[in-house]
């Protein structure tokens, strides 16, 4: 593997990154614009780009909000309304959903690259940069949904906090979450860094965390307020869509329900997943804040694991959000690897169960996606336990840009 890398040199993950995005590309487009014998779920070519060219006026240049529906926050939103124009644009009177998918695709290129730029200039070593370029999920990923928007957001924002720039890490984070809103979980652990701050008085810190509340709820709201303030029943309907979901086929939630382990209603599951979301995350950040206490950035990425796993809703597409934190944060091979087979065997069994119900082949079982839950969850458990234990990756103590350090890469160590 190093003997690779040295050949390939230092742009070497740029040209991976090429081949991966080719890929992805090709893994979601060889449908087409139109879908037949259920061969979305059977060859796990589905992409949300499909159904949204039509049922969310994105193919008659409808802005969203204003008029047309969109369970997504706003700049998701005005992103995927910027890349049907770039659709119709080269479609011409004949765009389809074929020209909205490329145009998704290429998109999310864009932002793939945006992230691997972040990398480099945050001094990560190659490995890393690598484990990004050739990540399977971005193959499964590329092209099936608008979640590397707040993605590059929460990359950006974890790395603002290395550099100890709190207030623009902050606002970095409330972009990602009105982009969707899971950057929003780093929000509590850069005000606990500046309340808890050694070398300053209590005054001074408790200043710097009313500063950082400030300012998220101002670069929120100056994003959301005026959407909201013009179409609030449908800027709204993203949160009211979240409350109101049951959940997924891969959530905790919905596969107790299924093997009659534990049947709970839409409320109950609202409130028992808030419930272990903030117990498990407390326990997160009161385990690992004594390695980590000076740099609780660092412990995004274990939340983020525990969000997914007590989350109702775990949608396949939901494995990217956590894959980037992986890569810069993540110090142990095996439960990467283990994360990574889980995610395929996720994706596949959940559109496989899918093409069964519409009595294609192959097919897959609420069983099966048991299966590969079990080995995705255990991976997140094995991620989150060692995010805790294990001293921070090497390249997070060199200054942005420096050369990596030889020891930046996981360790084999289970």
């Amino acid at each position: 593997m190093q003997r690779i890398i040295d050949r390939l040199g230092p742009n070497g993950p740029y040209f991976m990154l090429a081949l991966t995005c080719l890929l992805g590309w090709g893994f979601k487009a060889h449908c087409g614009a139109g879908w037949t014998g259920a061969e979305q779920y059977t060859s796990g070519c589905y992409s949300d780009a499909v159904p949204f060219w039509g049922l969310r006026g994105v193919a008659a240049g409808q802005v969203p909000y204003l008029e047309a529906r969109m369970e997504y926050p706003v700049l998701t939103g005005a992103l995927i309304w910027i890349e049907g124009l770039v659709a119709r644009v080269v479609g011409g009177r004949g765009a389809d959903a074929a020209d909205f998918l490329n145009a998704v695709t290429l998109g999310n290129a864009i932002l793939a690259y945006v992230i691997l730029e972040f990398f480099r200039d945050a001094g990560v070593g190659l490995r890393r940069q690598y484990a990004w370029a050739l990540s399977p999920p971005l193959i499964l990923y590329l092209g099936h949904n608008w979640d590397l928007l707040a993605g590059s957001f929460a990359v950006a924002a974890l790395l603002a906090a290395r550099r100890n720039e709190d207030v623009k890490a902050t606002a970095l984070a409330a972009l990602g979450g009105a982009a969707k809103l899971f950057p929003v979980l780093m929000l509590p652990l850069l005000g606990l860094g500046a309340v808890f701050r050694a070398g300053r008085s209590w005054a001074h810190r408790l200043t710097q965390a009313a500063l950082l509340v400030g300012v998220a709820v101002a670069t929120w709201g100056l994003v959301n307020a005026p959407v909201a303030a013009v179409a609030f029943e449908n800027w709204s309907e993203f949160y009211a869509f979240s409350g109101a979901r049951s959940g997924t086929a891969a959530s905790i939630w919905e596969l107790m329900a299924q093997f009659g382990w534990w049947t709970t209603d839409i409320p109950t599951r609202n409130l028992w997943s808030f419930v272990m979301l903030a117990g498990g995350a407390a326990a997160i950040v009161a385990l690992g804040w004594r390695r980590h206490g000076e740099r609780p950035w660092l412990l995004f990425m274990p939340v983020l694991a525990w969000f997914l796993l007590t989350n109702k809703v775990y949608s396949p597409q939901f494995d990217l959000w956590l894959w980037p934190l992986i890569v810069l944060t993540g110090t142990r091979v095996r439960p990467i690897v283990l994360f990574l087979l889980g995610d395929i065997a996720a994706y596949f069994a959940e559109f496989w169960m899918f093409a069964g119900m519409e009595g294609a082949w192959p097919s897959a079982t609420q069983a099966d996606i048991l299966a590969a839950a079990i080995v995705r969850g255990a991976a997140m458990l094995w991620l989150i336990v060692a995010a805790i234990r294990d001293p921070a990756p090497a390249w997070t103590f060199t200054p942005p840009r420096a050369a990596p350090r030889p020891e930046d890469r996981p360790t084999p160590a289970g």
